[in-house]
């Protein structure tokens, strides 16, 4: 379905030198906020303690985290557990506290604006916990990576699957960068998100690099910087259409589903954007950059002769 058709092709490639530099800066700088600021992690990655607490009625999460936060723990986590009257609070940990202790101080002061609001059960979890989690989404990450390198490869041909690569990675590390720089809270949903831009990514990519084999096949007489321009510019209706919707859906998350939501549509939203662009940007420009040629996508199918035939390759 198409809502509009370019008719003259956009010469995204001839500004591909441009937009690769402005890439390659901002990788950078996210990089350098990863390295001295790194990420601010949650309870699920530091450590903390896990209150459940039971009210009588519906509890309203916000006055919640007002007196959370008026008792020093303004990134505590609150959510609905279960049902609308049962809420569950994450604490990071607090030096010289112990859980028992941080549960004490909570409860008094949500007993102090509710005097019917009940505990239910109090949990620590671990560095160790926290470590392991860590562990574990890194190598779910690197799983991608590769499933990605595999699959493009098999898909495409192997400049194909390094150019996708590349540009899937660029999106991870600037979204990582964006919340290392805004001290954003980096959570499991978070890691979520990264992992969901991942496979978004790679479809964009995968999208244009199909359309770019269809021109080799179609357009003979064509140049390879005019056959990734075709490409790219016949996908451009595709493109508004799947990723301004996908768009508004993720803004709706991020305006209005609170809290909970509120750092993975954001994560989200920067991939989203970035997917859009290293998939053009990134990934045709670096397939250019290595050399990509019609032969790599379309390998003709030669003749084979005996060797012990005199009349193998004579032409009549």
């Amino acid at each position: 379905m198409e809502f509009f058709r370019i008719r003259k092709d956009i010469p995204f490639m001839q500004r591909a030198l441009i937009f690769n530099a402005i890439s390659l800066l901002t990788f950078i700088a996210a990089v350098f906020f990863l390295v001295h600021r790194g990420l601010h992690l949650s309870i699920e990655f530091t450590g903390g303690t896990v209150i459940e607490v039971q009210y009588p009625q519906a509890a309203q999460l916000e006055p919640v985290r007002d007196t959370l936060t008026k008792v020093g723990y303004a990134d505590a986590q609150v959510q609905n557990f279960g049902t609308s009257r049962d809420v569950l609070i994450r604490l990071p940990l607090k030096q010289g506290l112990t859980s028992a202790q941080q549960s004490d101080q909570v409860m008094s002061a949500l007993k102090a604006d509710n005097a019917q609001v009940q505990l239910q059960r109090v949990e620590f979890v671990g560095p160790q916990v926290g470590k392991e989690l860590a562990t574990d989404g890194l190598l779910a990450l690197a799983c991608v990576v590769a499933g990605i390198v595999i699959y493009l490869s098999f898909r495409f041909e192997w400049k194909y699957a390094i150019a996708g690569v590349i540009a899937n990675l660029h999106d991870v590390v600037i979204i990582l960068g964006f919340f290392a720089f805004f001290r954003w809270e980096f959570s499991l949903s978070v890691l979520a998100a990264v992992l969901a831009v991942l496979g978004y990514s790679v479809n964009e990519s995968v999208v244009i690099f199909d359309r770019i084999r269809e021109t080799f096949r179609r357009e003979r007489k064509m140049s390879v910087i005019e056959v990734i321009n075709h490409a790219i510019t016949s996908t451009m209706s595709r493109t508004i259409i799947t990723h301004g919707c996908t768009q508004m859906m993720v803004l709706s998350m991020f305006l209005f589903g609170g809290p909970t939501l509120h750092y993975f549509a954001l994560a989200l939203t920067v991939g989203i954007l970035f997917g859009i662009y290293s998939s053009v940007f990134v990934a045709a420009a670096l397939a250019m950059w290595l050399g990509v040629k019609r032969d790599d996508l379309l390998k003709e199918k030669k003749e084979r002769h005996d060797p012990n035939d005199p009349n193998a390759g004579a032409q009549v």
